[in-house]
């Protein structure tokens, strides 16, 4: 099998994530990572052997200061890989964008990125096969890739017609010190539908989803209520079963587990896990209630890291991987230990 060279374009919450996962995989190899700052992440991909570029030639020599080697700038990085994973702040990659088609390397870009960055969005249980050579995808939101796990599974087996779902986001990251805490529920946006059914039509043009979504203090991971509408009646059996056999969808029971929170959810992770990420979607079992073609269901979302199998598949579908979709999903999801259970 071929080898896919891979750069990532910053290595903050999610390019750290994603450089790392690159580094499992059999068939890519992180050629290297965009930092501008000499800070502790720099330090830690340092630490780890990874290869450190900066933006331009200037930013280096506050990383040579620092004693952090530099192996270039991004440029010279960019001639030196097949694929690029531009995981920068919202908004950067689209300026980037024309770098990246000078150098002539596939692009994977992330959700804070408007839709039109890329020849399409993307998400793996959805059109994994139908995104092979393209140019550049677009991995959508952590919200976005949460709903789209759902609906593509339950869509796969029973036909789905339409999505209502209230997304309760959290208020910031861990790190972000600068945006919080909040002390309220805020309107996020303070129109209806919010912005994340719009991102899911990008994906599945076809469905008749709206969303709202509301903000609060915690930083630890969003919360879904989902109401799908079937395009045939099914008994709530065939629901947890459905959901119990997909890939990267975690069924928890609160009554076994005693879980019944996000922060409970994050608790057992630290517990069973190197840190806790959490890249599973995790739906709450007790509160999957069904009624004739209606299914109704709480789910949680871990912010950081969801994203992250996505963007690995996303790799090998602009690189035209020979890897079909369940051949993809072993791949990425063995060598980062997804699980259908916390344990």
């Amino acid at each position: 099998m071929s080898v896919v060279k891979v750069g990532v374009n910053g290595f903050g919450t999610i390019g750290r994530r994603v450089a790392l996962a690159i580094t499992l995989q059999k068939d890519m190899k992180l050629v290297g990572v965009v930092k501008r700052t000499p800070d502790y992440a720099a330090l830690y991909a340092a630490s780890r052997g990874i290869p450190i570029y900066t933006p331009t030639a200037k930013e280096a020599e506050e990383f040579e200061k620092r004693g952090i080697k530099v192996g270039g700038t991004l440029r010279e990085l960019l001639a030196r890989v097949d694929v690029i994973v531009d995981a920068t702040p919202e908004g950067q990659g689209a300026k980037n964008k024309p770098l990246y088609r000078e150098a002539g390397v596939k692009q994977v870009y992330q959700g804070g990125e408007k839709p039109e960055v890329a020849e399409a969005s993307f998400s793996t249980l959805c059109n994994y096969e139908e995104s092979k050579g393209r140019g550049s995808l677009r991995v959508v939101s952590c919200n976005t890739t949460g709903l789209l796990r759902l609906i593509c599974t339950l869509n796969r087996e029973f036909g789905v017609e339409s999505v209502r779902a209230v997304l309760v986001r959290r208020g910031a990251d861990p790190k972000e010190v600068k945006k919080g805490p909040i002390d309220s529920i805020v309107l996020n946006p303070p129109t209806l539908p919010s912005h994340h059914a719009v991102d899911v039509r990008t994906v599945l043009p076809w469905l008749d989803i709206k969303t709202a979504a509301v903000a609060v203090p915690t930083t630890f991971m969003h919360m879904h209520h989902v109401t799908l509408k079937l395009a045939k009646p099914v008994e709530r059996r065939e629901v947890l079963e459905t959901l119990a056999s997909a890939p990267r969808i975690m069924l928890v029971s609160s009554g076994d587990t005693g879980i019944k929170s996000t922060s409970q959810l994050v608790d057992a992770a630290r517990l069973s896990r190197m840190g806790y990420d959490i890249p599973e979607l995790v739906v709450f079992e007790e509160s999957v209630a069904v009624d004739g073609r209606e299914v109704m269901l709480f789910q949680a979302v871990h912010q950081e890291s969801i994203v992250v199998p996505e963007n690995i598949d996303a790799i090998r579908a602009v690189a035209s991987s020979p890897l079909t979709l369940d051949e993809t999903l072993k791949a990425t999801d063995g060598s980062l230990g997804l699980r259908k259970t916390l344990w």
